[in-house]
């Protein structure tokens, strides 16, 4: 890259950190560090949900899935998540919105010890914190794979200067910085990608060239569903993407926590679902059309930074990586600040009774503490990604795979339909979803894609929803009639204060 993209970048660098330090005035206690005081917009809200719901995976591993397969990335990808996010704003959104309205709740489990008992909590609270160490890991080393790709940084280093930068605006200023920077991000990330799009359009011949394009690309990249990713791979996908961005991936849901209301929460997962059925159209677009321009490429997961190279002028290149930079930052930030919420409220309180009398100064220290505690771990699994299946096996094969068994009583929790399912059917689908994903991880490990990750989920919420009928005609708790019943409209109340015992 020339000079003038590098101070692209670190000016760039500079504006998150930046707005780390801006947001610190703005971090009271830890309510304010967690849930940014219950104060965020909805058009806040909204875009920072939608970029908080993809890293740099997207531009490395699921480029090369455009670049080699074509549109079906955007029909198996980009329209699942659509129709969960829009399906989840108007059955899950508002509902954690009202949790902190009622029960002033600073993480997304705290509810749980209500719902169903302090061990289901528990449970749910430590697998989620280890399954977010891969996860978070694995978007460490999809930014250092485009770093590399732009500037031949090796990955150790690409990995250690993504989670510094992150670290440091995410330690300062809590959920207000993230949610700043997924705002900043998201408008250089409309600028670049716009760049690209049209780039690339006027290197085809003009914009009739977005529908004639695709007789000259490789047979079958115009379809809509190809093999692997068939239409059963679409479906298991909405399933996994309905509990994934409604809450089962905790940063997500700590978007909807911190909206001033439920009516905004929902305003909020609205504008983010539209989002997805239309940006990544014209994010896409370049790497479809690649294979016209670059027709053998030995690694597709390089695509987007080889087009960038090759296509767009000085300094627009530095603007591209600070955009890809910033995405897998924004959403590695906020799984950071979320999962230390957890810990922090969830967990901690548990072990020690010290920690349950924290005043608000000395809670938010521990916060910070816990948040660097947190990173570096993900950044060592960061740097030895290789031995859990690469980038792209940790993301579909490990997340994909478990976010169902965690998530399914944790949302489903949310709802009267499902009020019979208690701490025994929670502990229950969870164990079952795990057993499952084991046995087709290393034991059926030869079946297709679409069933493998889509088994653990099905089995956790046949099993979830199977012990709640079996339940059926046993008495709920009434403080658990009452939560739900306050969950369902905004001026019911609820007045049971144990979940801050």
């Amino acid at each position: 890259m020339a000079s003038l993209d590098w101070v692209v970048i670190i000016f760039y660098l500079l504006i998150m950190v930046g707005i780390g330090i801006w947001s610190f005035k703005m971090i009271k206690g830890s309510d304010d560090y967690f849930v940014a005081g219950g104060k965020l917009p909805w058009w806040l809200s909204g875009a920072s949900h939608h970029v908080s719901g993809y890293s740099g995976v997207v531009f490395s591993a699921y480029a090369g899935i455009a670049y080699s397969f074509g549109f079906t990335i955007y029909m198996w990808w980009a329209v699942a998540i659509t129709i969960s996010v829009i399906t989840g704003a108007y059955l899950i959104a508002p509902r954690w919105a009202r949790l902190r309205m009622k029960l002033k709740i600073e993480s997304p489990l705290e509810y749980l010890s209500i719902r169903y008992n302090m061990p289901t909590q528990q449970l749910m609270a430590w697998s989620g914190v280890v399954l977010k160490l891969f996860d978070v890991g694995a978007k460490w080393t999809a930014i250092a794979i485009l770093l590399n790709g732009f500037t031949g940084v090796p990955l150790i280093y690409g990995i250690l200067i993504s989670g510094g930068v992150s670290l440091l605006y995410i330690t300062v200023g809590g959920l207000w910085a993230d949610v700043w920077n997924d705002f900043v991000q998201f408008a250089v990330q409309i600028i670049a990608g716009l760049v690209m799009f049209f780039v690339v359009i006027s290197k085809l011949g003009g914009v009739s060239s977005i529908f004639t394009m695709w007789g000259e690309l490789p047979a079958g990249n115009a379809d809509l569903f190809r093999e692997p990713y068939t239409v059963a791979f679409f479906i298991a996908f909405i399933f996994i993407t309905f509990f994934s961005y409604n809450g089962g991936t905790w940063n997500l849901a700590q978007r909807y926590i911190a909206s001033p209301s439920g009516s905004e929460a929902k305003k909020s997962a609205l504008f983010s679902g539209v989002l997805y059925l239309i940006w990544p159209l014209i994010m896409f677009f370049p790497m479809w059309a690649a294979p016209i321009f670059f027709p053998s490429l030995d690694d597709p997961n390089q695509v987007y930074s080889i087009m960038t190279i090759e296509f767009l002028p000085v300094g627009l290149v530095g603007l591209v990586l600070a955009s890809l930079f910033a995405a897998t930052m924004s959403m590695t930030s906020g799984d950071i600040n979320t999962v230390s919420a957890v810990i922090t409220k969830d967990i901690l309180p548990t072990i020690s009774s010290k920690v349950r009398t924290l005043d608000k100064k000395a809670s938010l220290k521990l916060a910070r503490i816990i948040t660097l505690i947190f990173t570096g771990l993900t950044l060592l699994l960061g740097m030895n990604a290789d031995h859990f299946g690469g980038v792209l096996g940790l993301i579909i094969s490990w997340f994909g795979a478990l976010v169902g068994p965690i998530s399914i009583p944790m949302l489903l929790g949310l709802l009267p339909r499902f009020k019979h399912s208690n701490s025994a059917a929670a502990i229950g689908s969870i164990i079952a979803g795990l057993i499952t994903f084991v046995v087709f991880k290393y034991g059926l490990s030869e079946v297709a894609q679409s069933i493998s990750i889509s088994a653990p989920l099905a089995i956790s919420l046949i099993t979830y929803i199977g012990m709640g009928w079996l339940n059926r005609n046993q008495p709920v708790p009434q403080e658990v009639e009452d939560l739900l019943d306050a969950l369902s409209d905004e001026n019911t109340p609820f007045t049971d204060n144990s979940i801050k015992a």
